[in-house]
């Protein structure tokens, strides 16, 4: 209680208790006279209101020493007071004299402490930032801390600052406190927050620019717009400012003018709020390059190095474009990958301009080979669950090895086409030890899930249609006998293992299987596939009925691949032997048809054919290529049984003229891959398929034809059914003319397809990469090569999103318009939706 409470409560008191009681109150209140202090022996020293602060520490800090001579009032307890004040503990400090006995004074010290904060809020934004602000502020306040008003003022400029580089100029900040009841003198703090609206730039103007367009400047600003009418994207964020000022001095310099200074920049808003950017530049002049010289190679010659280098005497001077020529060209084209690339890893190169004549600037490359560095160590760290020997092989950094930068680039593409790994948390290290001239090759992986399920229900055209398979991706046969490698099935020694069921009632089952070892022998790349299959199709009736009709096809295919070196060592060839056999009864689906329209509805038929791919995969990421292609050609080829024999076909039943069916058959398919801007990924594609006879009595085999439209999933849903399905977006099977005959739908022997696709991710993550895109394709299907014509194509447009997870595949849709509908004239009608399952159909 102050002394003004004390004697507030004395008044009260003599208003109920009379005059007679004044001098009694009077006697009882301690009085200090400031005009007169007085000299007391300190006999003890008390503290009040302290609940969160430690007394005994107070007591000692305050400096008043029971026993000591001090005054009343005099300097020590103003001390005592500052000391008290600047810890800030307290938002009152009074100093009373409790008692007096004689000369001996006893004083109480009463604080107010300054409320603890338990917790804080946002109010006025959306909990989505509320993540951030938390970054930003609880380096400021603390919980269970104090609460002090420069504590509050700190945390409301974090959080204008916050908003204001995200461009909300006129946020406001205010703050409340509620009473925490949890405890004793606790507050919840709350931030109320009107960030009000982004502002806008009206203006971006540029003074002394004669040689390059104020639009060209703009456009190099690529963070920074001017308001639009039709766009409302404008913002101004000071750090994107910042950036948008480097850029358009190196446009400049880009140009030549290496001189090119910002003079000053002037930012102001006008009566509406919207802001004016004025940048005064000073341009120079125009430089090129004039003589470059070498100095210090031994390894390459001058004429070399120019040419790596592709600089000319009287090119633009662009110092950025000399420093990406020099060591940090995106295609490896460099002069510094020359070098690392044959083990000069120490190399280094220094550019010095020797002279400048007017406007050209001469060079000298100084250069420092060092020697060649060896690998010593290859080693590989976080694979808890694939071997080591399953990594080893796919690198091409060997220890002895020379150091060479472009082996660990593609030995990185190979771990992560693996698909074992997190390619975003791969990380590569190179310590070195320049002593022995040797380095280490570390490569850090971190494992993710590789295998996948399969089990889905649907509606099919008999019923429901159930789906069971997995694929164990990363397999290991030998291990079986371990039941310590068992996570659910011995895995890590890169082999794949794949069982798929499927069924449809009456109407179809399917089983097919299929081993896969990479790695044939342990020495070579040399992968060796088995795979077998069972497929039964009926009209769904039962098979008493008179009615019944069934089509069987049984398989199996044995296969070997093998990495080539020439042209490069991204070739590869696969010989695979094909064995079918097909069976017939009663089946009336009118897809298996003669060139000259004959229905095949009986019979059983003999498909015996080896095939032979050249395949070339260059892409950088299987998930979500940015660079590369994918190129490949096969041929399908059955012996010629007609050439071995004297039979006459001309005249014989569709059943016998087939029974051992003969073909030829071709397929090409082509993609690459390019980053078009930032994430934004550029895809071109074509596919061919031709399939051929030997003899003309025969004609075209009615199996291993193509059928072209709909969503591919044929293909997925039923597996091998003796015809290629080949999706096109926008377009049903129903709607091209050339995939039937006198009404009834029929396979065809040739089709082409051209594809077009702009894709964007939304998520890279592994676990569940995820992108959109927008396409444009074209393809037709013909019934004679005679009619073939590559630029008769039924036109698509349209757009969807892929979702690739480790456990399902891919899953996505796509939305396609088909230009060329026949009978078709709105937008509406054009539209067709097609569904993706498992794996992207062809």
């Amino acid at each position: 209680m102050t002394l003004g409470m004390k004697q507030l409560l004395a008044f009260t008191l003599l208003l109920f208790l009379g005059p007679n009681a004044i001098a009694q109150i009077a006697d009882s209140i301690p009085v200090i006279n400031y005009s007169d202090p007085k000299g007391y022996e300190l006999g003890g020293v008390t503290i009040k209101g302290a609940h969160f602060s430690d007394v005994p520490t107070l007591i000692s800090m305050s400096e008043l020493r029971v026993g000591d001579r001090i005054k009343v009032p005099g300097p020590k307890i103003n001390k005592t007071l500052k000391k008290f004040w600047k810890l800030g503990l307290f938002s009152d400090v009074q100093i009373y004299k409790e008692n007096t006995i004689g000369d001996v004074v006893f004083l109480e010290i009463v604080v107010k402490e300054v409320p603890r904060l338990m917790s804080h809020g946002f109010r006025g934004v959306k909990k989505s930032t509320h993540e951030d602000l938390n970054e930003k502020i609880n380096r400021i306040l603390i919980k269970g801390g104090i609460l002090t008003s420069d504590k509050k003022k700190n945390a409301v400029h974090a959080i204008n600052q916050y908003f204001t580089q995200k461009g909300y100029f006129d946020v406001q900040t205010t703050t409340i406190e509620e009473l925490d009841t949890s405890r004793f003198n606790a507050v919840r703090l709350i931030f109320k927050i009107n960030r009000g609206r982004k502002v806008k730039v009206k203006d971006i103007a540029f003074n002394g620019t004669a040689n390059v367009k104020d639009s060209r400047l703009r456009k190099a600003m690529k963070n920074t717009k001017r308001k639009s009418k039709f766009l409302s994207g404008s913002k101004f964020i000071p750090a994107d400012y910042e950036e948008d000022k480097k850029s358009i001095v190196n446009y400049y310099n880009s140009l030549g003018y290496r001189d090119m200074k910002i003079l000053r920049d002037s930012i102001w808003r006008d009566k509406k709020g919207l802001l004016h950017i004025e940048m005064d530049v000073e341009e120079h002049r125009k430089f090129y390059f004039g003589d470059i010289a070498w100095k210090g190679n031994a390894k390459f010659s001058d004429e070399q190095l120019a040419l790596v280098l592709g600089i000319k005497k009287g090119d633009i001077f662009n110092a950025d474009l000399l420093t990406k020529q020099l060591q940090f060209s995106e295609q490896g084209l460099d002069v510094s990958s020359a070098y690392m690339d044959d083990g000069y890893l120490f190399f280094q190169v220094d550019p010095v301009e020797t002279a400048i004549r007017g406007d050209t600037v001469d060079l000298e490359m100084r250069i420092f080979e060092g020697p060649q560095a060896t690998i010593d160590k290859v080693v590989i760290k976080g694979n808890d669950r694939t071997y080591d020997y399953v990594i080893r092989r796919e690198l091409y950094t060997k220890p002895g090895n020379k150091f060479s930068r472009s082996d660990i680039i593609r030995s990185q593409r190979e771990i992560i086409n693996l698909g074992y790994f997190n390619p975003e948390t791969l990380g590569i290290n190179t310590p070195v030890n320049p002593e022995r001239g040797t380095v280490d090759i570390e490569y850090q992986v971190e494992e993710k899930p590789a295998d996948q399920l399969e089990l889905s229900a649907g509606w099919g055209g008999n019923g429901i249609v159930g789906t069971l398979g997995v694929s164990f991706n990363n397999f290991s046969l030998q291990d079986l006998l371990h039941g310590e490698r068992w996570n659910p099935l011995p895995q890590g020694s890169g082999q794949r293992l794949s069982i798929r069921m499927q069924s449809n009632g009456r109407a179809y089952q399917s089983v097919n299987a299929s081993f896969t070892e990479p790695w044939f022998g342990g020495k070579k790349p040399t992968s060796l596939s088995v795979a077998g299959f069972l497929n039964r199709f009926t009209n769904g009736l039962r098979s008493q009925d008179f009615r019944f009709g069934f089509f069987t096809i049984v398989g199996g295919t044995l296969s070997i691949g093998t990495r080539l070196r020439f042209p490069d060592n991204y070739f590869v060839s696969t010989t695979a032997l094909n064995i079918q056999r097909l069976n017939l009864s009663n089946w009336s689906s009118g897809l298996f048809s003669t060139d000259a329209g004959e229905q095949v509805t009986e019979g059983d038929y003999n498909n015996f054919s080896i095939t032979q791919t050249i395949a070339r995969n260059s892409v950088d990421n299987p998930l979500f290529p940015t660079k590369g292609s994918k190129i490949s050609l096969s041929a399908q080829i059955t012996p010629p049984y007609s050439l071995f024999n004297n039979r006459d076909y001309s005249d014989l039943e569709v059943e016998e003229r087939f029974q051992w069916v003969e073909y030829h058959k071709w397929r090409f398919t082509a993609e690459t891959y390019m980053a078009v801007w930032k994430k934004l990924t550029l895809k071109i594609g074509a596919k061919f398929g031709y399939i051929g006879y030997y003899n003309e009595a025969i004609g075209t085999s009615p199996f291993e034809r193509f059928q072209l439209g709909g969503d591919g999933l044929n293909n997925q849903a039923v597996g091998f059914q003796g015809t290629d399905i080949i999706s096109l977006r926008g377009y049903e099977v129903s709607d091209l003319q050339s995939n039937f005959i006198d009404g009834r739908l029929v396979a065809t022997p040739l089709f082409q397809k051209v594809t077009t696709e702009l894709r964007y991710p939304l998520s890279n993550n592994p676990s569940s990469t995820i992108y959109v895109h927008v396409f444009a394709e074209g393809g037709n299907s013909w019934r004679q090569f005679e009619e073939y014509n590559p630029f008769e194509l039924n036109r698509s447009f349209g757009g969807g999103v892929r979702l690739f997870l480790p456990m399902f595949g891919i899953l996505g849709f796509d939305v396609g318009f088909g230009l060329d509908r026949e009978g078709v004239n709105r937008l509406g009608q054009m539209s067709n939706f097609n569904i993706v399952l498992g794996f992207e159909p062809e």
